[in-house]
């Protein structure tokens, strides 16, 4: 990937099913989620990714998020998308993302994606995982990332995914707690950590860590510009202006609407090629 040749870099974007028609979710999370965000039943696939982010000169950073320990629901193949990536490394960029319910395996096979398939950085789910980022049982996944200087991705916020279900698909909203990745920037603080979403209802929270951590950023994804609270702007525009990184959330969000209404928002003029491309030159080491 030349950032010289992009636009803008989408840091968030989500492969939802594979070449054989496996979803990422199980088929009562899909039905439920669908419900709740009005989603267009049919999911892009990975080349239509690449086709999508080309026309538009925008990178993508692709990844799935494995929760089979949670569910039993079957991961998409990392290494699947990883190779699928590789056919169009102008726009795509991979993530690996691993349960870390499976321990010191499952940072074995990290160590592999990296090594062989060009794995670029870790996308984490707390809520969906059923894990909290400071139990440390991400922690051997987190050593490996560290080791290697890739990113580190967590959501944030509340989630749509478990919304309206009976108990909420047992989904803990609190696991996604903002706070829970400061003791986590502790421990690994050469580590890059992005805090993925206006953190909903955690806003604030999200804003201090970033602000005192070095290693911890934002992105945006996940919510139209127009509606980020005004303290998130505001950290944007002045205290996090080189923290804070451009993601759609796509398919759920798609880049055009996404920029089209950040275009509206109060940013700077100096601090929207940071957040559109530049910072995430650098959190991605593609410089």
């Amino acid at each position: 990937m030349d950032p010289t040749q992009l636009e803008a870099i989408d840091v968030h974007v989500h492969v939802e099913t594979d070449a054989h028609g496996h979803l990422s979710l199980p088929d009562d999370f899909v039905e439920a989620s669908s419900a709740y965000f009005g989603a267009e039943e049919r999911l892009p696939t990975i080349d239509e990714i690449a086709r999508y982010y080309r026309e538009r000169r925008i990178g993508a950073v692709l990844f799935t998020v494995d929760i089979e320990a949670f569910t039993g629901h079957p991961a998409l193949s990392n290494e699947e998308i990883a190779e699928a990536a590789a056919r169009h490394p102008d726009v795509l960029l991979p993530f690996a993302s691993i349960d870390p319910a499976k321990g010191r395996a499952g940072a074995r096979r990290l160590e592999r994606l990296i090594t062989d398939h060009g794995v670029r950085g870790l996308k984490f789910h707390p809520s969906l995982q059923n894990f909290a980022p400071n139990d440390r049982s991400a922690y051997p996944l987190l050593e490996i990332a560290q080791e290697h200087g890739l990113p580190a991705l967590f959501h944030t916020g509340q989630t749509g995914i478990g919304a309206n279900m009976r108990g909420g698909g047992g989904v803990r909203l609190g696991l996604s707690d903002p706070m829970l990745l400061d003791e986590v920037a502790i421990d690994f603080p050469d580590l890059t950590i992005i805090m993925a979403h206006p953190s909903f209802p955690w806003q604030d929270e999200a804003l201090a860590v970033a602000t005192h951590k070095p290693n911890v950023h934002i992105d945006l994804s996940g919510w139209s510009p127009k509606y980020f609270p005004p303290q998130l702007v505001r950290y944007a525009n002045s205290l996090l202006q080189d923290k804070v990184l451009f993601g759609s959330d796509y398919p759920l969000i798609t880049p055009d609407r996404w920029m089209a209404d950040f275009a509206e928002l109060d940013i700077k003029e100096h601090v929207r090629p940071k957040i559109l491309k530049d910072n995430a030159v650098r959190v991605l080491n593609l410089a």
